[in-house]
């Protein structure tokens, strides 16, 4: 199985006509905007070379995803009032939100912990059950942590009841851990966010629709 190569710099997400628009970056390594569009280009085609039974993927994103998601601080600003200016209004004609929920889990939040001046702040499942003991883990450890995770049945993809959502092949799990630490042999916190920042096509949040891409289960 190849290992995918997701290369980020500083908050940097790069765009093409497939791929990521390219926002305001720096880079430590000071790569050229074309270098770093080929290195996204070629970790998307890693990622058709990846097969993953939906059902085994579903498992994994039951126990990673979220009801609950915190989006745009400033958008709890807006009085949700219809004016024609306001400036919250996307262009299908919604609202940018400053939060998020949903009935079933729905998205691994890309960020480990968010607060807002607000007073609310939310801390993700995955920075707690998967970094227990410190900001790194070994594939060996994520993918027993990961495995541990309660599962609840997920928005998207197969339905799979908690009962009948054991995992007992680690594969899935494996190469998840694989797109995550592209070739490095341990996963810090810290990057584990910046990858599925760039996962999510630069979201918020992962989504199953994401979620299955990445590990061919489609």
């Amino acid at each position: 199985m190849k290992i995918i190569k997701v290369i980020i710099g500083s908050l940097c997400l790069v765009k093409s006509a497939s791929a990521f628009a390219p926002t305001h970056c720096t880079t430590s390594t000071h790569r050229s905007s074309s270098s770093l569009q080929a290195d996204v280009a070629e970790a998307e085609n890693d990622v058709a070379s990846i097969t993953t039974d939906p059902k085994e993927a579903v498992k994994l994103f039951g126990r990673l995803a979220e009801k609950y998601i915190m989006l745009d601080a400033t958008a709890g600003m807006c009085c949700y009032s219809a004016c024609s200016d306001c400036e919250y209004r996307e262009p299908g004609g919604g609202y940018r939100m400053a939060d998020q929920s949903s009935a079933r889990p729905k998205w691994i939040p890309t960020y480990d912990h968010r607060s807002f001046g607000s007073g609310k702040e939310h801390t993700t499942k995955w920075s707690t059950d998967i970094f227990t003991d410190g900001p790194v883990v070994t594939k060996e450890q994520f993918v027993e942590r990961v495995i541990n995770m309660e599962f609840a049945p997920p928005l998207g993809g197969p339905y799979m009841a908690k009962s009948a959502a054991d995992i007992e092949d680690e594969s899935a799990a494996a190469a998840l851990f694989d797109i995550l630490a592209g070739e490095k042999e341990k996963l810090t916190r810290h990057r584990m966010g910046k990858v599925m920042k760039v996962l999510s096509g630069g979201e918020e949040g992962v989504t199953w629709n994401h979620f299955s891409t990445a590990l061919g289960a489609k």
